[in-house]
C-alpha cells in the first residue's frame, strides 16, 4: 500500500507577510514538511478522499531557488526578483542609461597597495546589514549574473542585486556573460550590492561625510561582496577597481596573473604596456581597453568588456611586453633591452621620475607586486616573450600621443641595445625596492 505524503506549501512563503528580520522562515516551512511525512497514513481511504494541491507557479521574476540563494546574501525577496533580463525587458521596466559620474569614494579593505581609503570591518558590516535590509524592503529586485575576466578558466563569478534596472544595465555592459547557473555552482563568487534609493544616511552612519552624498563604493576583499551607494553604478570606473580588486585573488588562484597593462596592437603584432595614468591619457591608441587584464598560458583575456562589440575575449600571447618608465635626468636612454630578471625588476619598480609605482598597480588590490612580479618573471621566461624598457622622458619633453607609439613599435622591428644607465639612478632603485620588499629573488635585478 502506498504512503500518501501531501505537501502543501503556503503561498506566502517568499510573500511580503514573510518576515524579513530572519532568513529562517523557509527553514520553517521545511520543518513542516518533515512532520507532514513523520505523519503520513497508509489507508486506502485516504488516498481517494486526499484533497488536492495546488503548487504556486513559478514565472518572470518568481524563483524559489533564487530567492533562497539571495536570502543566503542577506536579500529576502519581497515581491519578485527578476533575474537577468535582457536590454530590451531592462528597459520595458524602466531602465535609463544614467549620466557618467566618476571620482566618487572608494573605501576597501583588505586592499595592499594604495588607490582607495580603508574601511573597517565593523563599518562595513554596518554597511552591509543597511543595504542588505533596504534591499529586503522594496517590492522588486534585479539580479545580473556575470564574470570578471574574459577566460572561463580563471574568470570571477559576479552577482548583482540590485533595486533598479538602470543599474544592473550598466554594469550588465562590462561584465562579461557567463552561463546560467554559473553563480551558484562557482565555489568563490562575487557578490555586488546595488542600493540607488537607499537613504544617504548609510554613508553618514558609518563617518564617510558630506563627499559621500552623491554615492559611494565600499568593498570588503574577504567577503568578495561591493556595495555601490546611490548613483556609484555610473562611476563604472570606480566600480571595475573595486571589481577588479575583489576578483584578483580568485584569478590568482586560477591560474590568471591580474595585471594593471594596456594592449597596443601593430599589424598582426599584440604587445602588453605598462604605464603610468598620465603617460596612457596622452595615447589613445592604449586608452581603447581598460587598464586591467588577465595574462595566463592562455593568452591575454581583458577584465571586462569593452566598448567594441566584435572585440575578441581572448588575445593570443603577447609579441613583447614594454616598460613605460619616466626619467628626465638622462640617467635612462629612450629605449633598451631587458632580460627576464631585469624586466621582472623594473616591473617592480615602476620608476616615475623619483618616484616609484610597484607593478605600475593604480587601483586598489590585494595583490603583493612581488608576487606578481614573480609570476610575470616565469611568464616571460616560459613563453620567451621579449621585454623592453621606454623612457618617455628621455629628451627636452615627454614623448607622447603617436610619438609614444612609434617608440614602442620600433622594439619589434629594431636591433634594440640592452640597457646601460648612468648616474646613481640603481642606488636610488635599490633604496627603494630593499626598504618596500623585504628580499627580492636573485634573479631580479637592475
Amino acid at each position: 500500500m502506498r504512503n500518501i505524503f501531501v505537501k502543501r506549501f503556503a503561498e506566502g512563503v517568499f510573500s511580503s507577510t514573510r518576515s524579513r528580520s530572519s532568513i529562517a522562515a523557509p527553514a520553517a516551512s521545511c520543518s513542516r514538511i518533515i512532520q507532514s511525512r513523520r505523519y503520513a497514513v497508509s489507508q486506502p481511504i485516504v488516498e481517494e478522499q486526499a484533497e488536492t494541491v495546488v503548487f504556486p507557479r513559478e514565472g518572470l521574476g518568481i524563483s524559489y531557488g533564487l530567492n533562497w540563494a539571495l536570502a543566503g546574501r542577506g536579500v529576502i525577496v519581497k515581491e519578485k526578483a527578476f533575474h537577468n533580463l535582457k536590454t530590451s525587458e531592462l528597459h520595458q521596466k524602466g531602465a535609463t542609461t544614467a549620466e557618467h559620474l566618476s571620482g566618487l569614494p572608494i573605501h576597501v579593505r583588505g586592499s595592499t597597495t594604495g588607490g582607495a581609503l580603508e574601511i573597517s570591518k565593523a563599518n562595513f558590516g554596518k554597511l552591509l546589514k543597511q543595504v542588505t535590509t533596504h534591499l529586503s524592503s522594496i517590492s522588486n529586485v534585479f539580479v545580473h549574473d556575470g564574470a570578471v575576466c574574459s577566460s572561463p578558466k580563471c574568470d570571477a563569478k559576479v552577482r548583482v542585486i540590485s533595486d533598479s534596472p538602470s543599474a544592473v544595465l550598466a554594469l550588465s555592459n562590462v561584465l562579461w556573460r557567463t552561463p546560467t547557473r554559473a553563480v551558484s555552482h562557482d565555489s568563490c563568487p562575487l557578490t555586488v550590492y546595488v542600493a540607488t534609493s537607499a537613504s544617504q544616511s548609510i554613508g553618514e552612519s558609518i563617518g564617510l561625510g558630506p563627499e559621500a552624498s552623491s554615492g559611494f563604493i565600499a568593498a570588503d576583499i574577504e567577503r568578495s561582496s561591493v556595495i555601490l551607494s546611490g548613483k556609484a553604478f555610473s562611476d563604472l570606473g570606480g566600480a571595475k577597481d573595486s571589481l577588479a580588486a575583489l576578483a584578483a585573488p580568485v584569478i590568482s588562484a586560477r591560474g590568471g596573473l591580474p595585471l594593471s597593462a594596456r594592449l597596443l596592437f601593430s599589424g598582426d603584432s599584440l604587445m602588453l604596456v605598462f604605464a603610468q595614468e598620465s603617460t596612457i591619457k596622452s595615447c589613445s591608441d592604449l586608452r581603447e581597453f581598460d587598464t586591467d587584464i588577465v595574462l595566463s598560458s592562455q593568452g591575454v583575456a581583458p577584465l571586462f568588456r569593452s566598448r567594441d562589440p566584435s572585440a575578441p575575449n581572448l588575445y593570443k600571447l603577447p609579441d613583447a611586453i614594454v616598460f613605460a618608465s619616466a626619467d628626465s635626468s638622462g640617467a635612462l636612454p629612450s629605449v633598451s633591452k631587458l632580460s627576464p630578471g631585469q624586466a621582472a625588476y623594473h616591473f617592480l619598480a615602476g620608476y616615475q621620475n623619483g618616484n616609484f609605482l610597484p607593478g605600475y598597480i593604480m587601483g586598489p588590490s590585494p595583490n603583493n607586486p612581488l608576487e606578481l612580479a614573480k609570476g610575470l618573471l616565469s611568464q616571460i621566461k616560459d613563453k620567451k616573450i621579449p621585454s623592453f624598457l621606454v623612457n618617455v622622458n628621455a629628451g627636452e619633453k615627454p614623448v607622447t600621443g603617436k610619438d609614444l607609439v612609434k617608440l614602442i613599435q620600433t622594439t619589434l622591428t629594431e636591433s634594440i641595445p640592452p640597457l646601460q644607465s648612468k648616474g646613481d639612478i640603481q642606488e636610488k632603485y635599490k633604496s627603494f625596492l630593499s626598504g618596500k620588499f623585504q628580499e627580492l629573488p636573485e634573479e631580479f635585478s637592475f
